[in-house]
């Protein structure tokens, strides 16, 4: 069977559209309808259905889907043990980040990787933990950065190997001047009346936030959405908003603002997941221990 189609149909399943698997592997739509009637013609047997504007695969294509996905691990378990048999730190490898961790650790990282390994090429690209997930098991990404508030990590148990990076406290973002500026700690109680912006980049994380708000009966009133930083920072510090967010977002920020430290504290860990036994790799071997070397062991404000 043709690699190329098999990979398709794989993405498909995961996808659910031509387009969205024609976005994820750089062909147009037209080229994946034509890959999956290729494949078809085949195994002799349809492996495809539509429903509404989507597509959904039959029995048949399920199963050889689970077949493909069994073919692409041996694959790349070939690959790293010939990569291992070499030790060499060279080569494409892709980092599916959460921002917060792309704009702090994992840039001094990189700066340093392509110093002492210059035949190493990495790319970075900011994706929620559970997108980023998806596109390790599609062999988009090799190394995907997650925390375990908008990702739990266990679900991945036999098919992933995760590697702690550093336990990340989470802080309230005040305007300067606020009511409670003065206050060393800060209750989710105080912020009641409170009118909240929330970082959205991962609705996993927001909606804990707002759930540890409502297990002491307040209900958040959000006024600001959105999937930057620098949007939630400019309504805080405006006085339009209070937020909360993770002390790696605030690791570097020089804004006229007031970060406190909730209480009881909220944490998150960070981790680095990786497909399992990709460890040995010599080239995710060389990123991770970097990793691991920048990321921040502190990052208590209080």
């Amino acid at each position: 069977m043709d690699f190329f189609r098999l990979r398709t149909l794989r993405e498909l399943s995961r996808r659910e559209t031509m387009a969205a698997v024609a976005d994820a592997i750089g062909i147009s739509s037209s080229a994946v309808s034509q890959q999956i009637a290729q494949l078809e013609d085949e195994v002799g047997i349809p492996l495809v259905e539509r429903r509404g504007r989507g597509v959904t695969l039959t029995p048949a294509g399920r199963r050889l889907v689970l077949h493909a996905d069994r073919i692409f691990g041996i694959v790349e378990e070939a690959k790293t043990d010939i990569a291992e048999l070499q030790n060499i730190v060279a080569g494409d490898l892709r980092i599916a980040a959460q921002p917060s961790a792309a704009s702090s650790f994992i840039p001094a990282a990189m700066r340093q990787l392509a110093i002492d390994h210059p035949y190493l090429d990495i790319v970075m690209t900011t994706m929620g933990p559970a997108e980023g997930v998806a596109a390790l098991r599609a062999w988009q990404a090799d190394i995907v950065i997650a925390d375990d508030i908008s990702f739990d990590p266990h679900t991945l148990e036999g098919t992933a190997d995760t590697l702690f990076l550093c336990r990340d406290q989470l802080f309230v973002l005040m305007p300067a001047g606020h009511r409670l500026e003065s206050e060393p700690v800060i209750e989710l109680a105080q912020l009641r009346d409170e009118h909240w912006a929330l970082d959205v980049a991962s609705s996993a994380y927001s909606m804990a936030i707002r759930q540890s708000c409502r297990d002491i009966g307040v209900e958040p009133v959000i006024n600001g959405f959105s999937d930057s930083f620098e949007v939630v920072f400019a309504l805080v510090e405006t006085g339009c908003s209070i937020s909360v967010m993770p002390g790696l977002a605030l690791r570097d920020f020089g804004g006229a603002l007031v970060v406190k430290p909730l209480v009881p504290s909220v944490c998150r860990r960070i981790h680095a997941i990786t497909r399992r036994g990709e460890v040995r790799n010599p080239k995710v071997a060389a990123v991770l221990d970097q990793l691991v070397k920048c990321a921040p062991q502190d990052l208590n404000r209080s």
